[in-house]
């Protein structure tokens, strides 16, 4: 075990550290931070490390085998009503307490943060119960992303234009850390159950159909809400030295264990359930899964409160810093270096790379996953830079870019489809959400731009990316298959014109 702790620590410190040093680099040279500020974020980063390696130690133990073993019972039980029922009060009560959508609602003007964490929830459980009912029914995911979103792009059309960045922005950040393992493991699970030639296809999907249904219940509350007003500032702790650093942290903690502890106990308690009634587990198991809950607890909890005490004020200061430059265009670049290596230290995007390379048998590795996510990301935050210089409107990106990632799907296997959409979702982590967003909060500010229009939508932009730069993969992917078919035919063609010319001579003697 502490083997596989000091493995988890290891990758987890490789994730930080760029993204770290990328920000130790502005603050020495373009954007100097105050000592208080410098010191919680360094804290933050060492406490990103170690909550990172104990949380995906935790959820490979933990949230995967409870999600597939809950997903293959259900699917086992064969009573549609009871699946669909659980699907949705699953999807639901996760998403109530996901940590991303909290910070989120938290900025969101004029609309009570119970409303939109509500609203969220709702569209989650109705798209995890859509989400599941294709994987049983065989449904072809292409075709459901091209019906959904076509319906989204036409509520939005009649949604008021500061609300269309949020509603695209609470898809990304509703995928977390803590859903996104459980919500992966109970597609594997009903596929598994379910089997055919499909199911291996058919066990990625849900996240990319579980984002769909609250940027749809968003886009339908921003019709009923006036979503003017003023954001929420970000909160910068008063801290002048080590010690007061360490109480900001102390204070913070009671916080995220309670949140941690709320967003957890709903699987915890929905997975006792099924073991008392249907799986029956034997001890050794329930015990490695119970060390493996405490591992995700700790581990989330200490990820947060780093990241919320200490990268996501830093990100507001640098992003506010840079944005007052004379040449602020440096934006650009400087957001999409971080943005390349900020992916890697989502914890959810591991768990996705995993996932896809056993379902994939290796053919996709988790380093290619990994570079086509941060070239994903790296282009959005880019993007989302030249929008808070320039004040361009997001339909002028994210029209064009849904048009070119649901053509992609015709022309790749529908796996890579289902990967793709699983990834956008994913991308847009906490990191994200408590980052790279104040970052481009702070540099709306300082240009002088309107920050519900130009800095929201980011989210949404690291979440759409991925969709081509993944496919694209899976296009070069298809290529690279076909030309070595093709070189294997011809192999056995030579050869068996060798063999025919063989036989000849031999026949001739």
């Amino acid at each position: 075990m502490n083997r596989n702790l000091l493995e988890k620590i290891k990758e987890s410190l490789s994730s930080v550290l760029p993204i770290t040093v990328i920000v130790l680099i502005l603050h020495f040279t373009l954007a100097p931070m105050p000592k208080g500020l410098f010191i919680l974020f360094v804290m933050g980063a060492v406490m990103l490390v170690f909550g990172m390696g104990l949380f995906t130690l935790g959820a490979d133990m933990s949230m995967m085998p409870m999600g597939e073993r809950i997903g293959a019972e259900l699917t086992k039980s064969r009573k549609l009503l009871v699946l669909i029922l659980i699907s949705f009060l699953m999807g639901f009560m996760i998403t109530v307490a996901e940590p991303d959508l909290t910070v989120l609602a938290g900025q969101v003007p004029s609309i009570p943060n119970p409303v939109i964490i509500g609203t969220v929830a709702l569209g989650v459980g109705v798209f995890l119960v859509i989400a599941i009912l294709r994987i049983v029914f065989q449904i072809k995911l292409s075709y459901m992303l091209i019906f959904f979103y076509s319906i989204i792009f036409i509520f939005a059309y009649f949604t008021p234009n500061d609300f269309v960045p949020v509603a695209f922005d609470s898809g990304g950040v509703t995928t977390g850390p803590i859903t996104v393992p459980f919500i992966m493991a109970l597609g594997l699970g009903v596929a598994a159950v379910r089997g055919g030639k499909s199911a291996r296809d058919d066990s990625f999907g849900l996240v990319a159909l579980c984002s769909v249904g609250p940027i749809l219940s968003v886009l339908l509350l921003g019709l009923l809400y006036n979503s003017s007003g003023s954001y929420t500032d970000v909160v910068i702790a008063d801290v002048n030295n080590l010690g007061e650093a360490f109480n900001a942290f102390l204070h913070a903690f009671p916080h995220y264990f309670k949140e941690v502890a709320i967003a957890l106990f709903p699987i915890v308690i929905a997975f006792i359930i099924f073991q008392i009634i249907f799986l029956k587990l034997p001890k050794s198991q329930l015990i490695k899964m119970s060390v493996g809950v405490i591992y995700t607890y700790i581990g989330l909890v200490i990820f947060l409160t780093g990241v919320n005490v200490g990268f996501l004020p830093a990100g507001n200061y640098i992003g506010n810093s840079l944005g007052s430059l004379d040449s602020n265009w440096i934006l650009i670049p400087i957001g999409m270096v971080m943005g390349f290596f900020i992916v890697a230290a989502e914890p959810a995007v591991h768990v996705l790379n995993k996932q896809v390379e056993d379902v994939t048998g290796g053919a996709i590795s988790k380093r290619a996953m990994l570079i086509s996510l941060s070239l994903g990301v790296a282009a959005s935050i880019g993007i989302s830079m030249i929008r808070i210089l320039k004040g361009v409107n997001i339909w002028y990106f994210i029209v064009p870019g849904y048009a070119i990632a649901v053509i992609l799907t015709f022309y790749v296997t529908p796996i890579f489809t289902g990967i793709a959409f699983d990834s956008g979702g994913v991308a847009s982590g906490p990191m994200t959400a408590t980052f790279m967003l104040p970052f481009a909060m702070g540099a709306a500010e300082a240009t002088g731009g309107n920050i519900l229009t130009d800095a929201f939508g980011l989210v949404a932009m690291v979440a759409m990316t991925p969709l081509i730069t993944i496919q694209t993969l899976g296009v070069v992917y298809n290529i690279k298959m076909k030309r070595n078919q093709r070189v294997e035919e011809e192999i056995i063609e030579e050869a068996e014109k060798d063999t025919e010319i063989i036989d000849f001579e031999g026949g001739a003697e």
